[in-house]
């Protein structure tokens, strides 16, 4: 079975192929160049090295979210592409369960985080001993509640902290955290392809496919144009309520 995985959810552009379970390649770009430059020539060239058609792949694991809504965007887009061209179905992977499902063997509870901006990550908890467990489905989260769910309920287990939200906020973390913690090294400090390929590829067993037409990112939250959108709508409300107009709900209602 040949999975191929794609991540861009952040600034790490990567792709990889599992074959049989075993990784066959894994390519990776941390720099700022865009993911619309980045991803197809890399997949390109990663396939023709291993001397492979996008055909003979039997599925697309793609980073689903959540993450950059760009790069998320940009990563469906490609997986949507391919998926319709050869006929085969997409496996929508969790961005954090992808990050964690990295660190097999790991003594403690994994939090994976990617800054959200304003003191907000998307994280998760997760232990990956004999199993892959998942003790907390990815979330939205503030950092500070986050380090005061693990202070009260991690059972004084080894917190290991990973990703840029991790490296963001490492200061808050280092001063706050009451429990035992580390931070991973570099090599498993940012998402990669070869885990969502890998992940991937149990999910396809599975039978846990989307088709490529029917494949979206999860975002886990609205953009920050639909924010600011939204916040536009409810002053215009307020303007016209200052100034004597009743507005109606579209059920009839005053709003």
């Amino acid at each position: 079975m040949k999975v191929l995985g794609i991540e861009c959810s952040s600034l790490t552009a990567s792709v990889a192929v599992s074959v049989d379970g075993e990784m066959a390649a894994e390519y990776t770009l941390n720099q700022k160049k865009t993911h619309s430059q980045t991803i197809l020539p890399m997949i390109d060239q990663m396939l023709g090295l291993l001397e492979m058609e996008a055909a003979d792949l039997d599925g697309i694991a793609v980073a689903a979210g959540p993450g950059s809504f760009t790069g998320l965007r940009i990563g469906a887009a490609t997986a949507k592409g391919i998926g319709l061209v050869i006929k085969k179905p997409l496996i929508s992977v969790p961005t954090m369960d992808a990050m964690a499902f990295g660190l097999f063997g790991a003594d403690g509870i994994l939090c994976p985080m990617l800054d959200a901006r304003r003191g907000n990550v998307y994280t998760g908890l997760y232990e990956y001993r004999d199993e892959f467990r998942v003790l907390k489905k990815q979330c939205l989260s503030s950092v500070k509640d986050l380090i005061a769910e693990l202070n009260a309920s991690s059972e004084g287990k080894r917190v290991i902290f990973f990703g840029d939200g991790a490296d963001a906020n490492r200061a808050l973390i280092e001063e706050t955290v009451k429990v035992p913690f580390a931070f991973a090294p570099a090599p498993s400090n940012r998402q990669r392809a070869a885990s969502v390929a890998a992940l991937g590829e149990q999910l396809l067993l599975e039978g846990k496919t989307v088709s490529a037409a029917e494949f979206a990112p999860d975002y886990l939250r609205k953009s920050q144009a639909e924010r600011e959108r939204d916040v536009a709508e409810k002053l215009g409300v307020m303007d016209q309520l200052a100034a004597g107009i009743v507005v109606r709900n579209p059920d009839g209602t005053d709003a």
